[in-house]
This record gives C-alpha cells, structure tokens and sequence, in this order.
C-alpha cells in the first residue's frame, strides 16, 4: 500500500486572502514534493544524511527513571528550549491513555543533547473541588525573556478534552539557572462564560508574586502577541487576545520580516507586524493532512526547514521538506526512519515519531549550525534528532574511509547517521589495543537495536571493506547494502549461534564462523566486473560463499551501509503489552573499525 506525497485540498476553498500592511501573500507555504511515500517504517525515502536519533526518556512501568517516580507509558507532545547551555525538554506524561486525568508535565536537562537528567514534574495535575483531576495540555512550554529570565507554561485542563476552550487557565513558573523551579501562578484564567474561578484555587496570580523581575517576564510574555498565538487552541476566548486561530502554530520569519504560520490540519497564515495581526490563507497547496504536526524554521544556512508526517494519515516516517525562499518547499528526505514495536498499548496512542517541534525563535540557538527537533515515539518514548545544515540526501563523491580516531571517545561519528535508543548506544570508543578508536554498538534493549548508516554516492558498482568484532557468539548483527528508496540487495549477517551468512535470492547461505574478541576482516563487492544484481563476500580475503550471490531486492544502483544489532524490520505494531519490556536484555557488543567504501565506474 501506498499514500501519494502529493496532495489536494480536497476541493475545499481557500479562505479570502487580505492584505496586511499593503502585502498581499496568497500561499506562504506551497509544498511541491513528488514521488510516494510508502508505508514503511522509512516511508521509503533516502535519508537525511548525517542525522542522529536521540532517545531521551524511554517508558517504563515497573523501574521508572523518573524522580517523582511516575510510571506513565502514554508520554507526548514534547517542547524544546536552548537557555544557558542547556537544552530543556518537557513533555505530557498520562499513566496509560492520552486525555486521562490526571496528566503532568516532565522536564529534563542536558548539556550536549545526548545525555539527559531523569525527568522530574514540572507542572503536576491537581485535584478540583469535585474531587477529579486536572490534565495539563500545551502546545507552547519555554519562554526566555527580554531580561533572559527561562518560563515555562502549561494549560490545565479537564477531563475529557483538555484543549476544547473548557479549562481551568495557563499556569507558569520559573526556571532557575541551578536547575530549581520557581513557584506555580496562573498567569491567564480561561475566558468563558462559565468560568468557574473555585477550579484555580491551587495557585495565585502571577501579580501575587514578591519577584518584581519575574512579574515583568510574566507581562513581556503576555504582550508577545506572537508567542502567545500558540496558546489558542487551549484556551479559545474569543476576548481578542488571538490574532490567529490555530491548532499547534508553528511559525517562522523571513527576511522580509513576514512571519509565516502553519497549524494543524495544512493550516496556512501570515502576519506583517510581527504577530499582531495575522491573515488566513486556508490550506497550504500540497501540504499533506494527518492532524498532526508541522515544524517550520530558517536554519543557520539561511535556508528554511519544514518537518512533518508526510502521509495523510500514518505518523510516519519523520521527514523534512526545505526552501530556499521560505515558500516553495521540495525534496523531501527521511529525520527518523525507524519504527519500533510500541510496548503498551493506549487509547488514541498513534504508532510512529510525531507532533515534533523545534526552538522557537528566541529560546535559543545551540552551538553548530545543525537543526534540532523534538518529538515522541508511539507516544510512549520522547526521542530528539540533531539534523547536520545544509540538510541534504547526498554526499561528495568517494572513496571513503572511516577509521574513526578524528573522533572524539564518547562521541558518535561524523558524517553517520544514528539510531540511538537509550538501551542501545552507539559510540565511539578506544578498544585499548592497537585497533586505536572504533565505534561500538551494544545493545540491552529486548524490542529494540542499535543502528548505525554510512551514506556514501549512488553507484551501481562499489567495494565495501570493514573489521567487526563480536563481543559474544549469542547476538547479532545485519549488514546492509542498501538503495536510495530502503532496497537491500546485499544482506549479510553474523547470527546469534556464532555463524556468518549471507543472502542469496532471499535464501541464507554458510559463509563460515567467527569467535568472541576476534577481528574478521569483511569485503563485499558490489556488482563486481561485468556482473549485475550480484555480490561477493570475502572474509579475512577468502570467498566464503559457494557461488557468486544473487541480490535479495533488485534495484540498480546502492548509496548506504547500515549496521544494526538485531532483525531488519519493515515496520513496527502496537496494541499489546509486551512481556519483560521494562527490563534490559543480557548485553550485546560489537565493534566497527576500518569502513572502506570503494564506489566504481
């Protein structure tokens, strides 16, 4: 089954476009990727080359790592800040299902991105005077101010649609430089009718606060028309505090000054005064719908970014589309490609990576020119990308060779792309021996793999050489050759009883042994001579298989090597508890040194 990249406004119209301070911009977002996008884990795209895919918290009922201890396994909608060199992350945490009460807000801290704090409540539910409980919702989390204060908000809402207009009111608080947390005031009450101000007795206004500098951030963010377009959706007051009506705004500016916005469901606006004002454009031509989702930025390079879901309805693969104008955006390139098993089951609980979003402007920008995002996993897992700038699906023409000593020891490599689970690192490490420095893939993670890809030029004809080695004869490890569109010709394996195969025509055939702490020296030649749609694999320079293998998929032409300690799979499932999800798995080590890639003419 397929889902067609290309898309229509299913004939609806689009809203009048009026002009704003004399522009008149019909469509600020026309989207014009072609091709299909397939319903594999990787929608069948080329990746994004260079991409790491960083778990940050993974669910856990029985041994949560949370400080409060909270065991919840619907974790969602995450937001990301960069303030005083460190990335701030906070998410939705429900015991099961999305919209239970109650539900909490979940910070954690890093400083690189990679390594986060344990989590630990930000904004906690609380208990309303009929005796149910609050759920926090938002859309919007961090705000650093003119005087470079951190807030942070949350929407309390309640049960059973925390962002229908019928909540309680946005709470705030301050985050201190030492990592503690300020008092909890609301800063804005819901606007109804029937507002009932008994529910937000739990905490005062923020006016009550002693801390005039905190009071002044408070009022800063309420005057950022802008910023505050983003809380509509939850709040929903029709008391003119909204330029723009919206599910989930993201927006970016040009160099014009024009802010461009894009709401759920392909929603299109633009604003010429900085979000005061804003003008409806209706659907974005082209912009596939699937309710959940967008995240638009300029990039360090001066270019723009629009990620998203691009199917109509699956949540994955997480995939990017760029501009050089901020307006026409094309090629379209795989961010998170993988699809895992989802472990606990959830009402509403979407499988794949979804509702992503990025640093808002002025909340931050980390080190490097790369384009960071956020975003959660079967809403169970909160995971964040680091996606290198210029975003690309090619690189320079080869050879290559990656012995990995220019990187640095707890790294992961440059110029690779990453799948990281927290129970399955990769990373470089010294092998203190004469190896010098290699990259390693452990793995204890039961339902999921480490996974590690070399992007090199599409070729029809290319030498692969590495060393492996294998920290124990009970794991495994696949080794892909693979096209642009996730076809894999060349399959080869180091199987869990101590075996090498390899793949001919489907079929897996004897290519010999290899033993604990050893290295093997593995070259597989691609489309060798005059032969097409073959391969050849040599161990320690010997050919171990009986003949000359015939590819698994055929396709002309191969751009990627991709290492991964565990079965290919094309997509993950979900709808049932998994047994021993919260528990590791015994430990499974391998070692990469030494990538030669060879591509010939």
């Amino acid at each position: 089954m397929k889902s067609l990249v290309k898309w229509t406004t299913l004939g609806l119209a689009l809203l009048p476009v009026a002009c704003t301070a004399g522009v008149e911009l019909k469509d600020p977002i026309i989207y014009s990727a072609t091709g299909e996008v397939t319903t594999a884990a990787d929608g069948g795209l080329r990746p994004a080359v260079g991409v790491q895919n960083i778990e940050v918290y993974r669910a856990n009922r029985s041994h949560p790592a949370h400080q409060d201890g909270l065991d919840h396994t619907y974790l969602h909608a995450p937001n990301l800040a960069y303030w005083k060199d460190r990335f701030y992350l906070a998410y939705l945490s429900g015991a099961v299902n999305e919209h239970d009460a109650p539900t909490d807000t979940s910070l954690t801290v890093s400083t690189d991105g990679v390594h986060w704090s344990d989590p630990k409540l930000l904004f906690p539910a609380y208990q309303l005077p009929d005796g149910s409980y609050t759920i926090t919702h938002q859309r919007m989390v961090f705000y650093v101010s003119p005087e470079d204060r951190l807030l942070a908000t949350a929407f309390h809402g309640e049960y059973p649609s925390p962002n229908d207009g019928s909540g309680i009111g946005r709470v705030v608080r301050e985050i201190h430089m030492d990592g503690s947390l300020g008092p909890i005031y609301f800063i804005r009450y819901n606007q109804q009718e029937d507002w009932d101000p008994a529910k937000a007795k739990e905490y005062p206004f923020y006016t009550d606060s002693s801390d005039e500098g905190f009071v002044a951030a408070c009022k800063a963010l309420l005057s950022d028309r802008l910023v505050t377009a983003q809380w509509w959706e939850e709040d929903r007051s029709e008391d003119g505090f909204y330029p723009v009506k919206g599910k989930a705004l993201a927006f970016y500016t040009r160099p014009d000054g024009t802010v461009v916005g894009i709401a759920k469901d392909a929603q299109a606006s633009f604003s010429t005064d900085n979000g005061k004002t804003f003008t409806r454009t209706g659907f974005a031509p082209g912009l596939p719908v699937n309710s959940a989702k967008y995240w638009p930025q300029r990039t360090d390079d001066g270019r723009y970014a629009l990620v998203l879901n691009p199917t109509g309805r699956l949540r994955h693969p997480l995939a990017v589309v760029t501009s050089d104008d901020g307006q026409h955006f094309d090629n379209l390139l795989a961010i998170h490609g993988e699809l895992p098993v989802q472990r606990f089951p959830g009402l509403y609980k979407n499988m794949g990576p979804q509702y992503v979003r990025g640093i808002v402007d002025g909340n931050g920008n980390p080190p490097g020119d790369d384009l960071w995002v956020t975003y959660s996993v079967n809403k169970e897992d909160i995971w964040i990308s680091k996606v290198p700038v210029p975003v690309t699906g090619e690189v320079a023409d080869g050879p290559f060779f990656d012995d990995f000593e220019s990187d640095a020891a707890g790294s992961m490599p440059a110029g690779w792309n990453v799948y990281r689970p927290l129970w399955a690192p990769s990373e470089v490490v010294a092998t203190g021996s004469g190896q010098g420095q290699a990259l390693r893939l452990k793995d204890e993670d039961p339902y999921d793999f480490a996974s590690v890809t070399r992007v090199f030029p599409l070729n029809r004809s290319v030498l692969i050489r590495f060393k492996v080695l294998a920290g124990q004869l009970d794991g495994r490890l696949e080794i892909d050759v693979a096209g642009p569109h996730g076809g894999r010709p060349v399959q080869v394996a180091l199987t869990a009883d101590g075996k090498i195969e390899a793949r001919h025509e489907g079929i897996w055939k004897p290519g010999g042994e290899y033993s604990v702490g050893e290295w093997i020296e593995v070259e597989l030649d691609v489309n060798p001579g005059g032969n097409t749609e073959r391969f050849q694999l040599r161990i320690n320079g010997e050919e171990v298989l009986y003949r000359i293998a015939y590819f698994t998929d055929f396709i002309p032409a191969v751009e990627r090597l991709t290492f991964r300690t565990g079965f290919y799979r094309l997509r993950g499932d979900g709808g049932h508890e998994l047994p021993g999800a919260d528990d590791k798995s015994p430990k499974k080590v391998f070692l990469i040194d030494d990538v030669s890639i060879e591509p010939r003419p």
